[in-house]
């Protein structure tokens, strides 16, 4: 195990970051992957410019997110739907009111139906947000990302106890950011790249950055990547992950930097299952945590997109403090 202090570390990390900045808790925008001008749209800015509706019933709601054209849906209080996942069509943002709304028993779908096709469609889903809601018993994912769909900007978000992934993006999805999330009581967590099987899809896709989320005791795939390259991991705080942090496997490409695991067995590791990956680590703080397992090569993230890096010491507070709902 390494054992090493945080307090120790922060005069080291404060002088070795590129960049330091300190971080809000709401951007109004996204950073990362969902910012990318790329396949036809310029970044990510979901239902803006569209009606508002605020829902509070299992049939509104349904109705709201698979509408067409550009809509803003806001969630009161916690919806029960029927098991299932519900699909999200593009041009929305589905936002939470107050730190308690969201929706229990089934989950959301951002993306076409299940196909061989490895180029986008034309009608691919894309420009949706997802912010400020509770997810909750999923009898599937919570959150499903699939079928090239583009410009998913998925912020702010509580979940947990869903029965398979919390937010699984697969099947040549990409720019896409993950960020102030909070996931807990659960198992597998977050899912990039379904199968090592599915290169034609996956291949040139899944560009995906994961910041300032708080994985908070879930033991693993957090994330486990698969194809991508760059997968960018940044700012995020680890506690208790009794298996693994990031797992970066089959020809992806992770960029970890910045991050703060605390009692992590294995922070990082490149060689989880399965064909390996590459990982690049920088400026992370170990706390009680074991040795990062790491090599290869990965693309730069700032050849995508501009970001500031915050003091990897402070992430932990940073972090436990914003991350999740009732922030925005």
């Amino acid at each position: 195990m390494r054992r090493t202090s945080a307090l120790a570390l922060a005069a080291v990390l404060v002088g070795g970051a590129t960049s330091v900045a300190t971080a809000s808790a709401a951007e109004a925008a996204p950073i990362g992957f969902a910012s990318v001008t790329a396949l036809g749209q310029s970044g990510t800015t979901g239902g803006a410019g569209g009606p508002e509706v605020t829902v509070s019933t299992a049939a509104d709601f349904i109705a709201a997110i698979k509408a067409e054209g550009p809509r803003v849906v806001r969630v009161q209080g916690m919806i029960t739907l029927a098991a299932g996942m519900y699909d999200v069509s593009s041009d929305k943002t589905v936002i939470g009111v107050g730190a308690n709304s969201g929706i229990t028993g089934g989950g959301l779908n951002i993306g076409l139906p299940v196909s061989s096709v490895t180029t986008p469609p034309a009608n691919a889903v894309h420009n949706v947000i997802i912010r400020n809601l509770v997810f909750r018993n999923a009898n599937d994912d919570s959150i499903n990302v699939q079928m090239f769909s583009h410009h998913v900007w998925i912020d702010h978000n509580d979940l947990s106890a869903g029965k398979d992934g919390l937010i699984d993006i697969k099947r040549g999805s990409s720019y896409v950011t993950v960020s102030w999330n909070h996931t807990h009581h659960h198992t597998k967590n977050m899912l990039l790249g379904h199968d090592d099987g599915n290169a034609a899809q996956d291949t040139g896709y899944l560009k995906v950055t994961y910041h300032h989320n708080f994985f908070d005791r879930t033991p693993q795939r957090n994330p486990r990547t698969r194809f991508g390259n760059p997968v960018h991991v940044f700012n995020n705080y680890y506690v208790a992950n009794s298996d693994t942090g990031v797992a970066c496997q089959n020809k992806s490409g992770c960029w970890v930097e910045g991050n703060y695991f605390e009692n992590v067995e294995e922070p990082m590791t490149n060689s989880y299952a399965g064909p390996k990956g590459s990982i690049v680590e920088r400026d992370n703080v170990y706390v009680n945590s074991g040795e990062p397992v790491v090599g290869g090569s990965v693309e730069d993230p700032r050849g995508y997109y501009a970001y500031a890096l915050d003091t990897p010491a402070t992430v932990k507070a940073l972090v436990t403090q914003g991350a999740g709902t009732g922030k925005i």
